[in-house]
């Protein structure tokens, strides 16, 4: 299945199509995403192959602006035009919160655009836009931060991670199947990853929701560092009414502040 219609040879259209697909998506990654730290995937890889992402990104975004949902089976035969051995791809899920595409995904409870239908399935793609970065995408700051830093760093917390307390080399605590790997983390996810914004996580506390929350020293969780948490709180009902209605008036008076600043 090509992505448009074509009385040229197959293959010719088909990598016409994409070539054409991926200029758009650049010329709207260059005005609209590359600002925000977006990775746009390069189109070609050593050898003259179409990257894996970079054919991902143009069969989710054809027909664009009116795309519409993809399921993981539709991507993967997609792509095995171009890798026949192929049989799992993980580039849609990839594309988003870790790359900065808005792409929704079925399987993480995203709120459905008005006007798109439900996804077609469990595992389902929809490229929303490529005028906005995705809302939970976080560009990564690794700092400069060396590695004898941070060995520092890891010996002041005793070689565990400063969250569940899991020893380095030793049985993790949360996953008692897995050894613990300490790694570099941030305090604050909008700040850099040197000086004292740095903690050392262990791989799985480091995973779970790291742009969603700011630490202390200890790895305590002591504000939010973005809107999705506490959305899904409101949505799931785990946020009492009273909250919200605290959440409600500190946003009003904030914005009343913001106006006041800006002056007439």
């Amino acid at each position: 299945m090509y992505i448009f219609a074509s009385s040229l040879d197959p293959m010719t259209a088909l990598d016409m199509d994409i070539e054409q697909t991926y200029k758009l998506i650049k010329g709207k990654w260059e005005k609209h995403l590359r600002s925000h730290g977006v990775k746009l995937p390069r189109l070609m890889v050593k050898g003259g192959e179409y990257s894996k992402d970079a054919l991902a990104l143009v069969y989710l975004a054809r027909k664009y602006p009116d795309t519409v949902w993809v399921t993981k089976e539709e991507l993967t035969e997609f792509i095995k035009k171009h890798y026949p051995e192929t049989t799992d791809v993980q580039s849609g899920r990839h594309l988003g919160a870790q790359k900065g595409f808005y792409i929704l995904s079925s399987r993480r409870g995203n709120n459905y655009p008005p006007g798109k239908p439900p996804p077609p399935g469990k595992a389902a793609y929809l490229l929303l836009t490529l005028e906005e970065p995705h809302p939970s995408f976080r560009p990564r700051r690794e700092g400069k931060i060396a590695q004898e830093d941070f060995e520092e760093i890891k010996k002041k917390y005793d070689y565990r991670c400063a969250t569940c307390g899991s020893r380095e080399g030793e049985s993790n605590y949360r996953y008692p199947g897995s050894v613990t790997e300490l790694q570099k983390a941030h305090r604050n996810p909008h700040v850099p990853l040197e000086g004292d914004n740095v903690i050392p996580q262990c791989q799985f506390c480091n995973r779970a929701d790291r742009n969603s929350w700011v630490y202390d020293e200890r790895g305590r969780v002591v504000g939010v560092a973005s809107a999705r948490p506490i959305l899904k709180s409101i949505k799931k009902g785990w946020l009492p009414t009273h909250e919200i209605e605290k959440l409600k008036d500190a946003i009003s008076s904030y914005l009343r502040s913001r106006e006041r600043e800006s002056g007439p």
